[in-house]
């Protein structure tokens, strides 16, 4: 799993909570990370419309209010999905073998169960998590 997430959260909530107007390069410096890495991930949140930014001019804004941003779209975005699949499972197993014939029949609904509940505890607001990340870092 790439790091994209985690930097558009970093993204975001700085775009949220600062005053300045942030280049990608001032969000890279932050992220501690290259300012292209950094657009190559702002590409990707302008795509969803979670942000947005004005011909001319440098920075950027969020697109809407955090409290109706949720972690599973930002994740959807990120990943550039609409369903989390994070244990897909071989296809071409041996019909003939044992383990074969059954693997994926005894995996898949486990897999299954494991890629729900993440989904259920990302679809809360971006803006509860976002709030507790600034009280406890105080940006």
């Amino acid at each position: 799993m790439d790091t994209k997430f985690s930097v558009a959260l970093h993204i975001l909530t700085m775009i949220s909570e600062s005053k300045e107007t942030l280049s990608s390069q001032a969000l890279a410096i932050s992220v501690g990370t290259n300012a292209s890495y950094i657009r190559k991930v702002i590409a990707l949140l302008k795509n969803a419309d979670l942000i947005h930014s004005q011909q001319g001019k440098t920075g950027y804004q969020l697109s809407k209010s955090p409290k109706k941003m949720t972690l599973l779209e930002i994740y959807y975005a990120t990943q550039e999905i609409n369903h989390i699949s994070l244990f897909p499972v071989h296809q071409n197993s041996n019909p003939d073998c044992p383990v074969g014939k059954h693997i994926q029949g005894a995996v898949s609904p486990l897999f299954a169960s494991a890629e729900s509940q993440l989904e259920k505890e990302l679809q809360v607001s971006f803006y509860w998590k976002q709030h507790i990340l600034v009280s406890d870092t105080g940006i």
